[in-house]
């Protein structure tokens, strides 16, 4: 055999070694469920669209259901801009009036949530777009903050408007549509029991579906490897008490901290084991979940 003929042979070979390393995994997850959060970065990378569309895809193929809840902050934000509708932030967090509730769900559940269920679609599977207040999926209530005044030390409430959180959820459109071979394109806009709609975190959203599904896994994609510590390296797994303590010396902060609330939460209330993982990599859940490396930080009860 010469080179020419060695080397496609070579490569079959290490394409071969690959499935078999991943099998152990195909056959753990069979049947389990995976809550994915999708967002940031990767939603306006046309190529890492297409991945993440195929990884799904893939992930159905082999016997797993994945629910994909999106968020969409920035396209809202491009939205309002151009509807001419103000934008107000109280301590960083947007103001949700009425006005900015209407826009955040047309993007959310209509532009948004159909570009991915076509993304599905071209991928080769077949996905149904839904949000929380179809098939009651999710009733909201309205999330109330407070903030210290930094001269009197008091604490006052902050209204933000029409921005919940789940109180209650029912995933039995979810069962149904896994059931019929659909993959769940999940938007985070809500109805509470005063009739309004809320806008919900795509973080928040996902972490109580993988609760309440039991959920394999929860997997939060964000731009940034995973958990750091203080050199700067991976932290690959981690439990909730570790989380307490990396918070309580200031080596995790800033927007890393209520991610790891919502997969401490989730964790403690049914899902099997949460992960903070860089969707900027292609096939970042592939390496993730069928391969012994991993590729993010894994947070389980242990």
């Amino acid at each position: 055999m010469n080179a020419s003929e060695t080397q496609p042979m070579h490569e079959a070979s290490t394409k071969a070694q690959t499935l078999i390393e991943a099998l152990p995994y195909f056959q753990r997850y069979a049947g389990k469920s995976f809550v994915v959060k999708y967002g940031g970065n990767a939603m306006g990378d046309e190529n890492a669209a297409r991945e993440f569309a195929e990884d799904v895809v893939l992930l159905k193929a082999v016997g797993i259901n994945p629910v994909v809840v999106h968020g969409g902050g920035p396209q809202i934000g491009r939205m309002l801009e151009k509807l001419g509708v103000e934008t107000q932030f109280i301590d960083g967090l947007r103001v949700t009036d009425k006005a900015t509730a209407e826009v955040a769900e047309m993007v959310l559940s209509g532009a948004i949530n159909k570009a991915l269920v076509s993304s599905i679609a071209r991928a080769g599977g077949k996905a149904v777009g839904i949000s929380g207040k179809d098939g009651g999926l999710v009733t909201a209530r309205k999330v109330e903050r407070t903030t210290k005044d930094p001269e009197s030390n008091i604490e006052r409430a902050l209204d933000l408007g029409f921005v919940g959180e789940p109180c209650a959820v029912d995933t039995t459109i979810i069962e149904t549509a896994t059931a019929a071979g659909m993959i769940p394109i999940v938007a985070p806009i809500a109805a509470g029991e005063d009739g309004h709609t809320y806008n919900i975190n795509a973080d928040t959203m996902a972490g109580a579906l993988a609760a309440a599904l039991g959920a394999a896994r929860l997997l939060l994609l964000t731009d940034v490897p995973g958990v750091l510590g203080k050199d700067g390296a991976l932290l690959t797994d981690l439990t909730p008490a570790d989380i307490a303590a990396l918070r309580a010396d200031g080596t995790i902060s800033g927007g890393m901290i209520p991610k790891l609330e919502t997969c401490v939460s989730a964790v403690e209330a049914g899902c099997e084991a949460a992960v903070v993982l860089d969707g900027r990599i292609p096939h970042a859940m592939l390496l993730e979940f069928f391969t012994q490396r991993g590729a993010g930080t894994l947070i389980s009860a242990r």
